[in-house]
């Protein structure tokens, strides 16, 4: 099955119905076709990795590792210069892939180039950074050095909702430190995961064997985490499947890294900008319908402002146009799946059932389903208490700061938040009170840079963080060695 209209790169006779392990091969696991969210019409085919398949990716990939570590740092940077060039180069085809396969509108396809660029312009000057340690020796003249070396075989595990991004922000300091990687992309989105990364590292030169790109579900997802050549797994996904990934590396003694989910608060003081706030909230419920990690599943608003905000955060919900994010003006696009369309209903209409009220939004067309803001929300609704991974902004009021913190801190997630307040001093003091492991002041809750330690606290992740220098530790181990002195 050929790609269609402008699907036009890579070249589909290439890849459609394979792998990539040392170039294009056949699937021991078979194949499975790649559906576009906003039309129902199938974009390609992809080939399923068997666990077969892994095995031999794992082995293969284990061979290139030692050799692509004794490369030096300007020859694994120029790798990721070219893999940028080709990046660039391609974006007007890689923007399509990710709109048609993903259902984000052009500029979100936009930002997940940019910020993929990002990621590899850190990666490059993570290469560089000094690594080691001149420790004070226990004998005199003798030497005790520490310094970091590459685990070896990492395996990175994406999720659909920022195919591209997730895969360069694992795999580009992965690589710049001198490891070799099995990506496993999500079965929703295997090219802009997977098939476009693959071509892009091949036109970039990358080594034979030092990346494998391994589509398929949950069973190609335990094979690459369980491999025994496998050292690091770098999963991003949902909560529940970062535990099965937990489990299946922990017996194994891997190091995991679990980049999870989020039940994200936005919380509005009663001296905030209203309108401003209110704008950022949007933003972080409704952007890329509401499926993110980071987005705002809470907005906790003073009651002496609140009627203000949620008209205003009315007014921005109907302002955003629904449609095939191909066409001109569109906004908001489908949700990735039926699966994920039925999940954001049930938590609206069970919510609806238990008292809330539907302000804007609430009914959904095929995948298509609109921002919505629900106020009367109280907290043992579906919509306070669960993460609803589409564009729905549940408000609730609080009267103090303390009511607000508990509110927000209602969760045994910990990911990101927001505090918007005229006065900075004041937000940042509630800000420290608040369990994430970010937060942002008179801002969205939806960030993040390539520069900073992004990741959670509590069932949002592991305590591990991801970019800037913690890619460092993530990618690197220790090694210790002594020499005895003259004589």
């Amino acid at each position: 099955m050929a790609v269609t209209g402008e699907l036009t790169w890579p070249d589909a006779a290439e890849w459609t119905g394979r792998i990539y392990s040392e170039g294009w091969q056949n699937a021991e696991g078979g194949t499975r076709p790649v559906i576009e969210p906003a039309t129902g019409e199938p974009l390609a085919e992809v080939g399923v990795a068997s666990p077969a398949d892994v095995a031999r990716a794992g082995a293969r990939a284990a061979r290139a590792a030692p050799e692509w570590a004794a490369s030096t740092v300007a020859e694994r940077v120029d790798v990721l210069i070219r893999a940028g060039h080709a990046l660039r180069e391609h974006s007007a085809e890689v923007r399509e892939w990710i709109v048609r396969e993903s259902g984000g509108v052009p500029a979100k396809g936009d930002y997940e180039i940019a910020a993929g660029l990002a990621q590899l312009q850190q990666a490059i000057g993570l290469a560089s950074l000094p690594r080691g340690e001149v420790l004070a020796p226990q004998v005199p003249g003798a030497t005790s050095l520490a310094w970091r070396v590459p685990l070896g075989v990492v395996g990175v595990i994406t999720p659909w909702n920022a195919p591209l991004l997730f895969a360069m922000r694992a795999l580009m300091p992965a690589l710049a430190l001198g490891n070799a990687a099995l990506l496993k992309p999500d079965p929703l989105t295997p090219v802009s995961g997977g098939v476009l990364v693959a071509q892009l590292f091949r036109e970039a030169g990358l080594p034979d064997g030092v990346l494998h790109v391994l589509p398929g579900g949950t069973e190609t997802g335990r094979a690459v985490a369980a491999d025994r050549h496998v050292a690091m797994v770098s999963f991003t996904g949902s909560t529940e499947a970062g535990r099965e990934v937990a489990r299946l590396a922990g017996q194994e003694l891997k190091r995991v890294s679990l980049e999870l989910g989020g039940k994200n608060s936005i919380v509005v003081l009663e001296d905030a900008d209203v309108e401003a706030a209110a704008m950022a909230g949007a933003i972080s419920s409704f952007g890329y319908q509401g499926q993110a990690c980071v987005a705002a599943g809470r907005h906790v608003v003073h009651a002496d402002v609140i009627e203000a905000y949620t008209e205003a955060l009315v007014r921005q919900a109907k302002a955003l146009p629904i449609g095939d994010p191909r066409d001109d003006g569109v906004a908001i696009g489908p949700v990735i799946s039926e699966r994920q369309a039925a999940r954001i209903a049930r938590i609206v209409d069970e919510s609806v059932a238990d008292g809330a009220r539907v302000l804007t939004g609430g009914t959904r067309k095929g995948l298509f389903y609109p921002p919505t803001v629900l106020d009367r929300v109280d907290r043992t609704m579906p919509a306070f208490t669960e993460e609803i991974f589409g564009p729905v902004a549940p408000v609730i009021p609080f009267r103090g700061e303390d009511e607000a913190v508990d509110i927000a801190n209602e969760t045994a997630y910990g990911l990101t938040a927001a505090v918007h307040s005229g006065s900075v001093p004041r937000a940042t003091a509630v800000a420290q009170r608040l369990h994430t492991g970010m937060i942002h002041i008179n801002d969205v809750s939806a960030k993040d840079a390539a520069n900073a330690p992004f990741g959670g606290m509590g069932v949002s992740g592991n305590a591990s963080r991801i970019g800037g220098t913690a890619d460092l530790e993530q990618f690197t181990q220790w090694r210790w060695m002594t020499a005895p002195g003259p004589g």
